[in-house]
């Protein structure tokens, strides 16, 4: 049995849905972040980054989206969330996830973690009001790629559930969704999926 630490409208959705994708026998255990659950000494001693998602493994703790998702996919290779015997098509995911992760993850986080770059008022408002500008340049990136009605053209991999939990942020990231017609389709593609609104219902349930 895996267990998933969450907390709700955080980008541990992603590997929620792809648990659910690959068919995985798994528990949730939800934390408050008003509460800083993720912060309290149970939490840390498995995660001491104080961050979700956290997947615990017959094997170990595994941390950071990407690999929760690699995880995954090769886990359970039945469900064909990736191309496991194509290490190019493979490396191409890889390097998506990877940029989900590194940039546009952490430009939405300038909106409210500021405080992880800078201590200045000034320099976090700074930050804040880049927020729009530099979310959008991100995301402008994957549309002008979006190659099909999935991440990777035809076939669904584990691209698309980590695409579809970050662009469910673009409202409150000052973005304006009209200039991302296909990622927006994306997302309404996503979130019609019976996985993608399972995992929904049992994050708030």
């Amino acid at each position: 049995m895996l267990t998933l630490y969450y907390a709700p409208n955080t980008c541990s959705l992603a590997t929620h849905i792809a648990l659910i994708d690959a068919g995985a026998p798994y528990e949730l255990k939800r934390l408050s972040f008003a509460a800083e659950d993720q912060r309290k000494p149970d939490y840390i001693r498995l995660n001491p980054k104080a961050r979700v998602p956290t997947l615990v493994t017959e094997h170990g703790v595994l941390t950071e989206t990407p690999a929760l998702l690699a995880y995954v996919a090769q886990r359970f290779p039945a469900a064909k969330l990736a191309p496991l015997d194509d290490a190019f098509a493979l490396a191409q995911i890889q390097a998506f996830n990877s940029y989900l992760c590194s940039s546009l993850h952490v430009a939405h986080a300038h909106r409210m973690r500021g405080y992880r770059w800078a201590d200045e008022p000034e320099a976090i408002a700074a930050m804040q009001r880049k927020v729009p500008h530099s979310v959008t340049q991100g995301f402008e990136l994957i549309e002008r790629d979006l190659a099909g009605p999935w991440v990777m053209g035809e076939r669904y991999t584990i691209c698309d559930p980590y695409l579809f939990t970050l662009a469910q942020w673009l409202e409150a990231d000052g973005v304006d969704t009209a200039r991302l017609p296909g990622v927006m389709a994306h997302r309404a593609r996503c979130a019609a999926l019976p996985n993608v609104k399972r995992a929904i219902a049992e994050e708030f349930a």
